[in-house]
């Protein structure tokens, strides 16, 4: 398990990191919303947020009494996916709230079914267009965070 502070502080810094790398890139695309940039930065934190000590958890797991090479690789595995799949989360959790004023009553059949489709559009729609915002901040991070981690495994 990762300590409490290195889990805080390295969720701190990861999810402010995610958030500039959205931010830039929003920025940088000449988005005229800025509601519209802080909440998509707003989502790219509290995905990095929860992906850091989560990733760094499963991470550990997969590299315990291995070499640093292992370690780094992990690292840049698991932290990649734990970041991508828990931003999808959110986001589709946002996605669905907005339409579930059209979904049919909770817990039956038909809600069912739009949940679980309104979920994996919301989770497909994210990875087509938002992985890119991670791109090169978020990947130049994730190399770094890489290197940290084999670093301190040994």
């Amino acid at each position: 398990m990762p300590t409490p502070r290195t889990a805080l502080l390295g969720a701190m810094l990861w999810a402010a990191t995610m958030a500039s790398s959205a931010l830039v890139n929003l920025l940088l695309d000449n988005w005229v919303t800025p509601g519209k940039i802080r909440t998509v930065s707003l989502l790219f934190a509290a995905g990095g947020t929860l992906a850091f000590p989560a990733g760094l958890f499963a991470a550990r797991l997969v590299s315990l009494g291995r070499g640093a090479e292992v370690a780094f690789a992990a690292a840049l595995v698991c932290l990649a996916g734990a970041t991508i799949g828990l931003t999808a989360g959110l986001y589709a959790l946002q996605y669905r709230s907005y339409y579930a004023e059209w979904h049919a009553p909770t817990f039956t059949l038909t809600w069912a079914f739009q949940l679980a489709f309104t979920m994996a559009v919301a989770s497909y729609q994210f990875v087509v267009l938002g992985i890119r915002l991670y791109f090169p901040l978020g990947f130049v991070a994730l190399f770094a965070a890489g290197l940290w981690f084999a670093r301190h495994q040994r």
